[in-house]
């Protein structure tokens, strides 16, 4: 008697089963499944993409972070011990990958401009909506590296703490530091938004001493 089924690959779940896990995709495409980890990039790829563009606050640069941290995430899956949720891991490597090209390369923020239409706001009201979010995005290029990518995760994307400091492997300590110092920071370079009548003086980045918080060396 033959057995005339079709095997089920490693990556693909029986019919009426729930979908593999995060973990069960790493194990599958590490077993040899080729569709696993596409699987598993599509599943998170727009909040990556969100976090790759708000780090750099530059798209092409995003998109040049995000492709390389995911080619070393396909490479490196045989070497995730599981150890924490694979968006953690997945969420570091794009963020390494973001730091490395901001240190390499200064980056200028692009915004792009929305679309005119019937029942938009009058022209001013635009253009002013405009300025403040290149001014934001500025503020926000002109913070620290570490300190940027802290307050990117925390604040814009809703990780809790010790989630960041296991993102970005480092203290929780340090990322509740980074995040209170970019605050202060943003504060001092945005002031004049809230009272444009004040003459603020806009510093540059820095990474002295000052900027960083007693646990980083």
């Amino acid at each position: 008697m033959t057995d005339d089924r079709q095997p089920i690959r490693s990556g693909e779940p029986k019919p009426g089963d729930p979908p593999l896990d995060d973990h069960a995709l790493i194990r599958a495409h590490v077993a040899g499944d080729r569709e696993a980890f596409g699987k598993l990039v599509r599943r998170h790829q727009d909040r990556l993409w969100a976090v790759a563009v708000r780090t750099l606050g530059d798209r092409e640069e995003a998109a040049d972070a995000l492709q390389d941290a995911l080619l070393s995430a396909y490479q490196a899956a045989a070497r995730f011990r599981g150890d924490s949720a694979v968006t953690t891991w997945l969420h570091r490597i794009v963020v390494n990958a973001c730091l490395d090209r901001a240190r390499r390369r200064a980056i200028r923020p692009t915004v792009p401009l929305p679309d005119t239409g019937p029942g938009e706001p009058a022209v001013a009201d635009r253009t002013s909506e405009r300025d403040t979010t290149l001014a934001v995005h500025d503020a926000m290029r002109r913070l620290p590296d570490e300190q940027r990518a802290a307050l990117v995760l925390v604040d814009l994307h809703g990780f809790s703490v010790a989630e960041a400091a296991q993102i970005l492997q480092t203290a929780e300590g340090t990322v509740k530091s980074r995040c209170s110092r970019a605050r202060a920071r943003l504060a001092v370079i945005l002031g004049y938004l809230r009272n444009p009548e004040a003459n603020h003086s806009v510093p540059t980045k820095s990474t002295s001493a000052a900027d960083r918080s007693p646990e980083e060396p």
